[in-house]
């Protein structure tokens, strides 16, 4: 048999295994292929018809307790005025969505300025957003409504979170390290206290906060003197 001949023979049973192994294989990644692709066209089905419509319904909804917000009328942001209905409401009717995720920090803060921390720390806990801004507002807040219950290590920890979450901010960001400072400093932890002063004038020297802390870096700094009367 002339080298050719090999060749083609050789060609053919390759090609024969190949038919033969797509033959075996082929049902299997047919199925496959049509299940992803029920997949894909289930979620982009459930996005257009059942996600979207929801987000736009809990939009609305949020519309006006958001205005109230705006002018801080807390009670009224949570449970609404009669006509409309409050964030409360937004939060148990239309879960999943942005604006509910939005509505726990509405309901967080205002709970927080009625004094109803223990529901502030509940709401706060639960909201979460990549709008760093607004995350350090929330993380703020939540520390002031631990600081409120006595859970004072949980509030430090979610002041100086909020404090390096988005340093842009720096009238906010100095804000809370201030308070993570000062709250350190009523728990007798003068060093942590003193480290966060520091780190506040370093950071922000040109916030209201970094021109007053030099007082709270001297006053932890000096030594004690001998003047005391025995």
């Amino acid at each position: 048999m002339s080298d050719k001949q090999d060749t083609e023979l050789a060609l053919n049973q390759t090609l024969d295994s190949v038919k033969t192994t797509w033959q075996k294989f082929q049902k299997p990644f047919i199925t496959g292929l049509l299940a992803g692709a029920v997949v894909v066209g289930g979620w982009f089905a459930y996005q257009t018809y059942i996600q979207q419509p929801k987000e736009a319904k809990a939009s609305e909804a949020l519309f006006k307790a958001e205005q109230y917000f705006a002018v801080d009328s807390s009670a009224l942001v949570l449970n609404g005025d009669g006509q409309y209905k409050g964030v409360l409401n937004v939060i148990n009717n239309f879960s999943g969505t942005k604006a509910a995720n939005l509505a726990h920090y509405y309901a967080g803060v205002s709970y927080l300025k009625l004094g109803d921390f223990n529901n502030a720390i509940k709401y706060l806990k639960d909201f979460s957003t990549d709008a760093q801004q607004i995350q350090l507002l929330a993380t703020g807040c939540l520390g002031d409504a631990l600081a409120e219950t006595n859970k004072k290590e949980d509030a430090v920890a979610a002041y100086k979170k909020a404090a390096t979450s988005f340093e842009k901010d720096e009238a906010n960001s100095s804000e809370y390290l201030f308070r993570a400072a000062l709250l350190l400093e009523t728990m007798g932890k003068s060093t942590d206290a003193l480290a966060l002063y520091q780190s506040l004038k370093t950071k922000f020297p040109k916030t209201e906060k970094g021109s007053q802390v030099d007082k709270y870096i001297y006053r932890l700094s000096i030594e004690k003197n001998d003047f005391t009367a025995e």
